[in-house]
């Protein structure tokens, strides 16, 4: 799958989980108040529509949004006060992540983005079959998030087996990367060794524009066509990237010469990111 087709984002996780429980109380409240189990049933029914992936063109402000127009329309149903209660609290949940995607740029208004995917998952997804190849997602999404949040980056989208990740500074998206790149090699993550997941991740810096907690433009498609070019276990980056990091940091970024990027005019240095020698896993 391209990483170009990723969609949705850590917010969007959040919005499910408490959806989630959203939707277990509606049904509490509904088997609790006959008068209103039509109606509730209806909800019911919004609400596990709701915890489905969105379609591409529908990203995390939108999903706040129905969360809060279906908080409006309990309300002038009339249903029970404990799911009100949790429905706004998860709107206010929600705002919060949407928030934090649309504040990781830096002071400069740059920001560093980093795609990734599984190489071959349509053939790993065929050899394995459906019920095995979702247990070796779920797998790979708990490696890459982990990996994610111990460097402060902030998931903007997923879909499928890709991620986009928005990280303030250059340095942590590269370390984010190379612990990702090292955690599968170390064949840890048992289910991952033995149905050798191989994952490319691509990395660029620049200004974006922001917009309903997304990023859009061309240093978007940059970074994903980085991964797309990647081989899985590598980790490339631009010149933008190279040009960000302080001289004491702690990855190395090695020439790989330059190549034209899908869809992007002129030619693009690429550069393999790796660990500095000597210095501690």
């Amino acid at each position: 799958m391209s990483a170009a087709s990723v969609l949705l984002g850590g917010a969007a996780l959040l919005l499910a989980v408490g959806l989630g429980a959203a939707v277990l109380l509606l049904r509490r409240e509904r088997l609790a108040h006959d008068a209103t189990r039509a109606r509730a049933a209806r909800l019911e029914a919004d609400l596990d529509a709701a915890l489905r992936p969105p379609s591409p063109a529908t990203g995390v402000e939108r999903a706040v949004r129905r969360v809060v127009r279906t908080a409006a329309q309990l309300r002038r149903e009339g249903v029970g006060g404990l799911l009100q209660s949790s429905l706004d609290d998860l709107q206010t949940w929600a705002t919060d992540g949407r928030s934090q995607v649309a504040t990781m740029a830096a002071a400069d208004g740059t920001v560093t983005l980093f795609f990734s995917d599984i190489e071959g998952s349509t053939r790993l997804n065929a050899r394995l079959g459906d019920d095995a190849f979702v247990k070796v997602l779920a797998a790979h999404d708990a490696l890459v998030r982990s990996r994610v949040e111990k460097h402060r980056g902030q998931v903007v989208k997923t879909a499928g087996d890709g991620f986009m990740v928005a990280f303030r500074d250059a340095e942590a998206a590269c370390r984010a990367a190379l612990s990702i790149q090292r955690r599968l090699a170390s064949g840890r993550d048992h289910r991952l060794r033995r149905e050798r997941v191989a994952v490319r991740i691509g990395i660029h810096t620049g200004t974006a524009v922001s917009r309903d907690g997304d990023y859009f433009g061309r240093n978007v498609a940059t970074a994903a066509r980085l991964a797309d070019l990647a081989d899985g276990g590598q980790v490339l980056a631009s010149r933008a990237v190279a040009a960000a990091l302080d001289e004491d940091a702690v990855i190395v970024l090695e020439p790989r010469g330059e190549t034209e990027l899908r869809g992007l005019p002129g030619t693009h240095e690429v550069y393999l990111v790796e660990p500095r020698p000597g210095t501690p896993p």
